[in-house]
C-alpha cells in the first residue's frame, strides 16, 4: 500500500500467486488498509461498472459529513482511474493523480471520503468494482465535469463519451462559487473521527 500525492488516496499492489491452474490473490485487507489509512472502512455497498472505450465516467463526490470512501478495482480490461482533491482548504486543492487499473497488475485504489473520482475506459468491457462506505444517496453526491480545463485532467480518450449528467456537470469554479465542495477541515475531522469510533 502506498499513499498518493493527495492526503486520503491510496494505491494497493497485490501479491498475485499464479500457477498453471490460474492465480490467487486477496484484492481487499480490512486490516491492513484499516493500518494504512488509520481507520477502518465500513463496507455497505458494492457496486460494478462495465464502460466502452473512451467513456469517462466522473468527477463524483458525495457530502462529508457522511461521504463515501471507494476501494476500487478493475476486474477486466483497463482504466485510468483519476483521483481529485475538492476539498476546498487543502493543501493539494484541485490536484489530480491518475493510476492505471487492469486486470494484469490488478493494482486498487482506495479513495477518501471528499475526493473526487472519476475514470477513462481504455478498452471495451472495462469493469470496475467498488467497496463503499456509505449506501447511494441521491441528494448527498455530485459532480464536477471532468473536462473542465482548470482541472487539466490529461484524459487518454480521443473523443470522450459523457453521461447527460457529468455533461451538464459544474466547473470546478462554479462549485466552489456554490458553495457544493467538501471543506478540507470538516472531512479531516470526520475521518479522524472513524479511527475512534
Amino acid at each position: 500500500m502506498s499513499p498518493l500525492s493527495i492526503e486520503g488516496a491510496w494505491e494497493i499492489t497485490p501479491q498475485q500467486h499464479g500457477d498453471p491452474r490460474g492465480m490467487f490473490m486477496e484484492w481487499y485487507r480490512f486490516d491492513l488498509l484499516a493500518e494504512a489509512v488509520g481507520h477502518p472502512l465500513r463496507l455497505a455497498q458494492a457496486n460494478m461498472s462495465v464502460s466502452a472505450k473512451d467513456v469517462v465516467r466522473g468527477i463524483h463526490f458525495a457530502d462529508v459529513p457522511e461521504g463515501q470512501a471507494k476501494y476500487v478495482t478493475c476486474v477486466r480490461g483497463s482504466v485510468l482511474d483519476v483521483i481529485v482533491d475538492l476539498r476546498v482548504g487543502s493543501p493539494t486543492f484541485g490536484r489530480w493523480e491518475g493510476v492505471v487499473l487492469d486486470a494484469t497488475e490488478r493494482r486498487a485504489v482506495y479513495i477518501s471520503e471528499g475526493l473526487g473520482h472519476g475514470f477513462c475506459a481504455l478498452e471495451d468491457d472495462a469493469t470496475l468494482s467498488y467497496l463503499c462506505s456509505t449506501t447511494y444517496n441521491p441528494t448527498g453526491e455530485h459532480t464536477v465535469h471532468p473536462l473542465d480545463p482548470d482541472l487539466g485532467i490529461e484524459w487518454p480518450a480521443g473523443a470522450p463519451q459523457l453521461s447527460a449528467r457529468d455533461t451538464e456537470a459544474p466547473s470546478l469554479a462554479e462549485a466552489v462559487a456554490s458553495g457544493l465542495l467538501p471543506d478540507y477541515a470538516v472531512c479531516t475531522a470526520y475521518t479522524g473521527g472513524l479511527g475512534r469510533s
